[in-house]
């Protein structure tokens, strides 16, 4: 990499900055719904499928969005895709908080899928063209501490703000502060450093031919299967239920106020966030990736046998073990390093855009099925407007979200072992 004047230095942390902030934003209305469940559930008095099927717009979009937004990256850049993701996320958000009826929600969820699922790549991308290769995983972790601030904020945050003064203004000003950041992105955002003397890139070409087989290659490498299988049995019982049935399962089953079933659920994403933190400096250091991914999926999917049995417990249990689910949630997120090293290293960005649909694929259609499962059980109680649910009905839906861990964690069985390194070989002709 060639060496950085003064004033590129302090630009790249300014523009790094701009862009943690609107990943910030993309983990908070990944997981909003949950926050407020109740809330919307009495808004547009809807069923539990209905409000499944709300939340997982999201990631319906953002699945899809997953591999095009690696390619859009590379061709429009980073600056352009952040500013119109910025203005449709931020557009989306606005609808989402005046919608009438659930339709208009389920439109203004959509935009917000498809504004929001640029962020992370394009963020990675801003980093490895603006610093040096040796702090990469080390600005990613950071990246990812930070991101996880939005998360614990759609918890106990948002629900207490709700309740001040209603959730229809939150989502309205995250939306406003969405559409400021998409500014600030085409102000100060640049694609990569210029140098004097250095002629202007139009950018890299697309080449169809070449992705569609970069794609292929990937896809039909058998090592890369078990990292999809772990993102997706650990990364989607995480999406499904912190992203909308955690506030609920805690009221309802564990008889907590709001507040408390609430502080919870930011408890488990303080605990991620540190634990993605942590986790990766421990993989490297230990030169290790499969036993811990063993060791973390199974201690997920075993807290998750817990939650299955709707046992009784002191509140001080119930708080250690989201702190230790959060910790344990972490794990997954060495499947993008796993889906890496067994991939050719020029295709790292797709790898590990196809390992990261999993999870996204996954809480796209657990969600909705989670509540279609707990509408079959519905005895007609209501209780402030929203659907009550006794516990064997919750047994039903959390047993769907249970299975999930547990498949991941059988996953993590079968990932292979490359010793932190790139361990990819040409196919003998």
């Amino acid at each position: 990499m060639k060496t950085l004047s003064p004033e590129q230095k302090r630009r790249r942390w300014l523009i790094l900055g701009i862009v943690a902030i609107s990943y910030v934003l993309s983990f908070f209305q990944r997981f909003a719904p949950a926050g407020i469940a109740q809330d919307l559930a009495s808004a547009f008095e809807t069923s539990a499928a209905s409000l499944g099927v709300l939340a997982a717009t999201y990631f319906y979009v953002y699945t899809v969005m997953q591999v095009p937004t690696g390619i859009l990256a590379d061709t429009l850049g980073p600056r352009r895709i952040l500013a119109l993701g910025g203005l449709i996320g931020g557009a989306g958000s606005i609808l989402f908080g005046f919608a009438p009826t659930l339709d208009v929600a389920l439109f203004g969820r959509t935009m917000i899928g498809l504004g929001v699922s640029v962020t992370f790549i394009a963020m990675l991308k801003l980093i490895a063209v603006w610093f040096e290769e040796d702090r990469f995983a080390t600005l990613v972790g950071v990246c990812m501490l930070i991101g996880n601030l939005g998360s614990v904020l759609a918890g106990a945050p948002l629900s207490a703000l709700a309740q001040a003064s209603g959730w229809r203004g939150v989502f309205i000003g995250v939306g406003a502060l969405s559409m400021v950041l998409a500014t600030l992105c085409w102000v100060i955002v640049r694609d990569r450093p210029s140098f004097v003397g250095e002629p202007e890139s139009g950018g890299p070409k697309f080449d169809r031919t070449v992705v569609l087989n970069s794609l292929l290659a990937v896809v039909r490498n058998r090592s890369t299967w078990p990292a999809v299988l772990v993102n997706t049995g650990t990364c989607g019982a995480f999406f499904t239920f912190a992203g909308l049935w955690t506030v609920p399962y805690l009221m309802q089953v564990h008889g907590m106020d709001r507040a408390l079933a609430a502080s919870h659920l930011s408890l488990w994403f303080g605990g991620f966030a540190v634990g993605c933190f942590f986790i990766g400096t421990i993989s490297d250091r230990l030169g290790r990736r499969k036993p811990v991914m063993i060791a973390s999926t199974h201690l997920f999917a075993a807290i998750w046998l817990i939650w299955w049995s709707c046992v009784t417990m002191p509140q001080w249990a119930s708080f250690s073990l989201f702190a230790l689910l959060g910790l344990a949630t972490a794990g997954f997120s060495l499947t993008w390093a796993c889906a890496k090293e067994v991939n050719p290293p020029l295709l790292s960005g797709m790898s590990t855009s196809v390992a990261n649909m999993g999870g996204f694929l996954a809480g796209a259609l657990l969600q909705p099925l989670v509540g279609w499962v707990m509408d079959m059980g519905w005895q007609g109680e209501m209780v402030s407007g929203a659907r009550f649910y006794n516990v064997d009905t919750w047994r039903h839906g959390v047993l769907v979200v249970t299975v999930c861990a547990i498949m991941g964690a059988a996953a993590s069985w079968w990932i292979h072992e490359t010793r932190c390194r790139n361990i990819w070989q040409p196919p003998v002709n």
